[in-house]
């Protein structure tokens, strides 16, 4: 990992990919309400990606990821950790990681600029106050994006849905407590495919991600039996299973 670069004119940036389910309607460009990926039952729920909308030139107008230069005496997680909370005012950051780093000499207009990338993840209850010129987009359908941020974004939830398969990094996402049906939610959404809820449970019981929490949630307007709660077990990433995959149905 580059931790900082002084030669010539180059300089270094750090940028953050910031995603979170939120309710679609929350979200800019969200996708279709009949779209299968999405929740009929607590409303529908999208995988968004944080961006602030560019006022000046050059590429006025686009949309870009949260993000500035290195400081000369900050490392890299303390500098995009900064940067979320001085910029967009992002604070809650449930798990934050270093995605790629990205060099085309001409990635962006002017001196060379290196762009260390981050993957930062939000639960689902925080609802930050965000500046005006910053909103949460629907990744399903991006807008017209500043320099390469939209490839930046794609590396994101690419590196997500891997790990939804063979690590806890859903724990990120969620909620403390949640029923199964609402984590199926969360994984659809992030997945961008159906998740069948039992087998989800009894995956995630076998690998000790989740734990019951002996609470039961409040019964909706439908009636029927109220669900058990969940939490998950660890708050900290860990691999599950190193080989675990999980597809879209067939």
């Amino acid at each position: 990992m580059i931790e900082n670069m002084v030669h010539g004119s180059t300089t270094h940036e750090v940028l953050a990919a910031v995603l979170q389910v939120r309710p679609a309607s929350d979200c800019i460009n969200a996708g279709q309400p009949d779209d299968p990926r999405r929740s009929s039952d607590t409303g529908p729920l999208e995988l968004a990606v944080l961006l602030w909308q560019r006022a000046l030139d050059p590429q006025k107008g686009t949309w870009s990821l949260p993000g500035g230069r290195l400081g000369d005496e900050e490392d890299l997680d303390l500098s995009v950790r900064r940067q979320l909370a001085e910029k967009v005012d992002v604070r809650d950051v449930a798990h934050l990681e270093q995605l790629s780093v990205f060099g085309e000499p001409h990635r962006v207009p002017g001196p060379r600029t290196i762009a260390s990338t981050f993957l930062g993840l939000v639960p689902l209850p925080a609802d930050p106050t965000l500046p005006p010129d910053t909103a949460w987009h629907a990744v399903s359908n991006l807008p017209e994006m500043a320099f390469d941020h939209r490839i930046i974004v794609e590396h994101a939830r690419t590196r997500l849905a891997a790990k939804l398969s063979y690590t806890n990094i859903a724990f990120a996402l969620a909620p403390d407590e949640f029923s199964m049906s609402e984590l199926r939610e969360i994984y659809c959404a992030a997945l961008g495919y159906q998740v069948d809820a039992t087998n989800l449970q009894r995956v995630l019981s076998r690998r000790g991600v989740i734990t019951a929490t002996g609470h039961i949630a409040r019964s909706g307007r439908s009636g029927g039996r109220p669900p058990a709660l969940y939490r998950f077990t660890d708050q900290a990433l860990r691999v599950t299973d190193e080989f675990a995959a999980l597809k879209p149905p067939t």
